[in-house]
């Protein structure tokens, strides 16, 4: 599938921000790294897997990409927390009742971020 470049170029920012919501989100949300599961909560939560659920996933990344351009970071993060969120919440849910592990909520890093792009 062609990706126009400025696309890719938007991905690769958007990218870059979903893994830091990712990483933010899954320090509040887990409580070690025993046994990998930080590592494995971030993977699921920035894949192409669970990206495609939304669309393309460098389309995707692309529009995390453009807001966080536009509007910043914090702008950015409520998308991640409006849109991604709750269906990689349910996912993990899912998963965590199979296996009697934790539930998780819906609620965004708590940590501050700036407004302004870098």
């Amino acid at each position: 599938m062609f990706i126009e470049p400025e696309v890719r170029d938007q991905a690769w920012i958007g990218d870059a921000v979903l893994a830091l919501y990712a990483r933010l989100w899954t320090l509040d949300n887990t409580r070690s790294d025993a046994g990998g599961l930080r590592t494995e909560v971030f993977t699921r939560f920035t894949s192409n897997q669970f990206l495609s659920c939304f669309g393309e996933p460098t389309r995707v990344e692309a529009e995390i990409g453009r807001i966080y351009a536009a509007q910043g970071l914090a702008a950015a993060f409520n998308h991640i927390t409006a849109k991604l969120l709750p269906v990689f919440i349910s996912q993990l849910n899912k998963q965590s009742r199979l296996n009697r592990g934790p539930v998780y909520s819906i609620c965004p890093p708590s940590l501050p971020v700036p407004d302004q792009p870098l």
